[in-house]
């Protein structure tokens, strides 16, 4: 297998993406498994591949990415933002037009922490007067 062309970090909630570039025909592998089967979501899928689709380079490259921690939808961030992330690494003319569709900010909502006396986050018990 050739070295990578290109390497980086993409996080989104408690995911992280790392993500590997190497010169081919469009291959997306998630985790040793195919794109298709990793994400059976159109909406996922979507969502992962607007880059390359704002970039034009759907079928340049090879991508290899290793996915770990959080839901399907933080991981499916995750990942966008990895691949956002190595195309700039690889061409960065594409930052403007990447940085205009909003593909290099960071998204970093996170869950909130449970506080004691509480029953989540924020929502306590219900009150009784009697």
């Amino acid at each position: 297998m050739p070295a990578p062309l290109s390497q980086t970090t993409g996080r989104r909630k408690r995911a992280v993406a790392r993500v590997r570039f190497r010169a081919g025909g469009g291959t997306i592998t998630v985790n040793k498994r195919p794109f298709d089967e990793y994400f059976p979501s159109a909406t996922h899928r979507m969502l992962v591949t607007e880059p390359l689709r704002v970039a034009g380079t759907a079928d340049s490259y090879d991508i290899d990415a290793t996915i770990d921690g959080g839901g399907m939808s933080g991981q499916a961030g995750a990942l966008r933002l990895g691949i956002a992330r190595s195309l700039i690494e690889l061409d960065p003319e594409l930052r403007s037009s990447l940085k205009r569709s909003g593909l290099l900010t960071r998204d970093a909502r996170e869950k909130e922490s449970k506080k004691y006396g509480l029953k989540k986050a924020r929502k306590a018990p219900q009150y009784s007067k009697r």
